[in-house]
């Protein structure tokens, strides 16, 4: 399983205009035939800061969610809403091994 935690601090007037965007972004995601979980975290002690972690079947699976339609029009939304540009961290993911 191919893994991705996208670390995001926002601009403190753009946290709820962040939140609809990345729903959005969400609901088309767990749609994706390799998508995994695409989870929203926001930081229980700093409201700008946020985590996506985004877990896919396959690196090429993560790659193809780039190129939807929802995540485009993600990425344009919250461009000017960053606080400071927005980091990938991949990982692999072991445990729960993905029984598809």
């Amino acid at each position: 399983m191919h893994v991705t935690l996208v670390q995001v601090k926002v601009k403190p007037e753009c946290v709820a205009a962040f939140i609809e965007a990345t729903r959005r972004n969400h609901e088309g995601s767990v749609r994706e035939p390799g998508n995994r979980r695409f989870d929203v975290l926001q930081d229980a002690a700093d409201a700008t800061s946020f985590i996506l972690y985004e877990a896919y079947a396959s690196a090429d699976d993560a790659a193809r969610h780039k190129e939807t339609a929802h995540y485009l029009a993600w990425r344009d939304a919250v461009a000017g809403m960053m606080a400071e540009p927005r980091r990938g961290l991949p990982y692999v993911g072991l445990l729960p091994a993905d029984p598809r």
